[in-house]
């Protein structure tokens, strides 16, 4: 049985993220809007986000928020799902991160009573980037138990609404969580997956629930005391609300064979009923099972594809490493090639090639063509002069083998992540399949509901009907008469003297205001005594 609605506001109750909003006033929205992207998706932990993101805000004006809260569009179908929700006798409530700035603006809009949200620290009417509330380090689930703590609620009879990672923790221990246009990791702990931005859509979901809860299977017990009731008591007969049941405006037959024959009718009109609603029950049971089979496989697959972006995330970090060690010891060898003499044989050598090169393709008069010959021995006997340093020489082959070393690891882990990569595509592949196919089994179990649901409604209509008819039925039915005496046994005799003495006895109880047990009223009964 529901008791309790519990909604998130950000994105759920309002048609936006109010912080985000807020954010323009500081021109900080781009930051603030990363930092509660990675809180959604769970990323960062809740605390973290919300004081980084407040902090941003220091010096913006009070009265400039509650412009911006007055501004924020409620999400479609909040104030008809709401307005529902408390004609049907339940309560309401907000527990969001957010903050009581926000929170009262549509608290007062809507009429809900209870909201718990976090609230700024301000002074001289700005903010001083401080947050304070109990949604900042501690859970919706706290805040949720505080609630229900002596309400004569338990956290099986509420509904939990939310759409971001720090909803998990209250629509996992509700008894129903909805996940509402919410993050994937919200959506897997989630009995009820929401994609639409319409509340009525969550309303709906509540009232289907609200009619299944008396579709439950103690229902065929309970329909068959309130027939035992309709034909013992007219009394009773003449309770159908008590029971769950409508108003009946049967028009009865004019002769009492007319009356039996339209019982007849109704009898087998409810016999129909009753089992094409069972068919619905069980068909909503099976995509029920279906889908929750497929939304567990599908965790399973996610918790894969994470595990194998892990792996590629960890390999990648080694490739980069090796890349790093690989070009430090390249640098290494260069500048120890260059500070070796290497710098100055090459720069010889390619003079020395020029020089050559001119004498090869040119036509130069003897005198020039002897001066260039003169410089190139020049060069060559410097380049005969200079010597590599050995030892830098031996540094620099150790550096080259390390370098290799390196880029070997380079390959083999590029190699690595780029099956994890295959693996980790393939697995979130499958798990777009599975949401699939899980999200049909869904719509199926929802329409299943919805019919079986229509068709109890039903049902309830022609048992009132049939109550009615019981009615007539049993103020023309022959009162039996009963005796103190028959034709058994003397002692039977007796035992009915004995039970009539009691039944007076109880009425008489009756009569000074005492309580009657269901065997007492019964006994009333028998004899007849009023």
């Amino acid at each position: 049985m529901i008791k309790l609605v519990v909604f998130d506001l950000d994105n759920v109750i309002i048609d936006g993220e109010a912080i985000d909003e807020i954010g323009k006033l500081a021109n900080v929205e781009d930051e603030i809007a990363e930092i509660t992207e990675k809180a959604m998706q769970g990323e960062i932990d809740f605390e973290t986000s919300i004081k980084d993101r407040v902090k941003l805000l220091e010096g913006t004006s009070v009265e400039d928020i509650q412009k911006v809260a007055d501004e924020l569009p409620l999400m479609n179908g909040a104030e008809d799902t709401i307005a529902r929700l408390k004609e049907e006798g339940l309560d309401v409530a907000i527990i969001s991160g957010s903050f009581d700035i926000v929170a009262q603006t549509v608290k007062d809009k809507l009429g809900i009573e209870n909201a718990y949200t976090n609230s700024f620290t301000v002074e001289d009417g700005k903010l001083t980037g401080e947050v304070t509330g109990p949604l900042v380090s501690g859970s919706k689930l706290d805040v949720l138990k505080e609630h229900i703590e002596g309400n004569d609620t338990s956290l099986e009879e509420v509904v939990a609404v939310g759409d971001g990672a720090n909803d998990i923790s209250m629509i996992e221990s509700a008894g129903i969580g909805i996940a509402f246009n919410a993050k994937d990791s919200v959506k897997e702990k989630a009995d009820v997956v929401v994609d639409e931005k319409d509340l009525t859509k969550v309303l709906d979901e509540i009232i289907n629930q609200l009619s299944t809860d008396v579709v439950e299977d103690d229902e065929t017990e309970q329909v068959e005391e309130a027939e035992e009731k309709a034909e013992e008591s007219t009394e009773e007969a003449e309770k159908p609300k008590k029971d769950g049941l409508p108003e009946s405006d049967f028009v009865l037959a004019d002769t009492m064979e007319g009356v039996r024959k339209q019982k007849d009718e109704k009898e087998a009109e409810i016999a129909k009923v009753t089992e094409e609603r069972e068919e619905f029950n069980r068909i909503a049971k099976e995509q029920r099972k279906i889908r929750d089979e497929l939304n567990a496989s599908l965790k399973e697959n996610l918790n894969k594809a994470i595990e194998f972006r892990n792996e590629r995330n960890e390999i990648n970090k080694q490739v980069e490493e090796a890349k790093k060690a690989r070009n430090e010891a390249n640098n290494k060898i260069r500048n120890l090639e260059w500070s070796s003499g290497k710098r100055d044989k090459i720069k010889i050598e390619n003079e020395i090639k020029k020089i050559d090169k001119i004498i090869e393709t040119r036509v130069l008069d003897i005198k020039k063509e002897n001066q260039l010959v003169k410089n190139a021995n020049d060069l060559r006997k410097q380049l005969m002069e200079i010597h590599e340093d050995e030892s830098v020489k031996g540094e620099a082959q150790d550096l080259k083998k390390l370098s290799e070393e390196e880029h070997e690891k380079v390959i083999e882990f590029s190699e690595k992540a780029q099956a994890a990569h295959e693996e980790t595509l393939k697995y979130f592949r499958k798990t777009d399949d599975i949401r699939t196919a899980a999200d049909e089994a869904h719509k199926k179990f929802i329409e299943a509901r919805k019919n079986a649901s229509a068709k109890h409604e039903e049902f309830k209509s022609i048992l009132s009907d049939i109550h009615v008819i019981n009615k007539k039925l049993g103020s023309n039915r022959p009162r039996k008469r009963r005796s103190s005496s028959n034709k058994s046994s003397s002692s039977n005799g007796n035992k009915n003297r004995e039970e009539k003495e009691r039944a007076e006895e109880i009425f008489d109880k009756f009569k000074h205001g005492g309580k009657l047990s269901t065997e007492e009223l019964l006994l009333l009964q028998k004899y007849n005594i009023n």
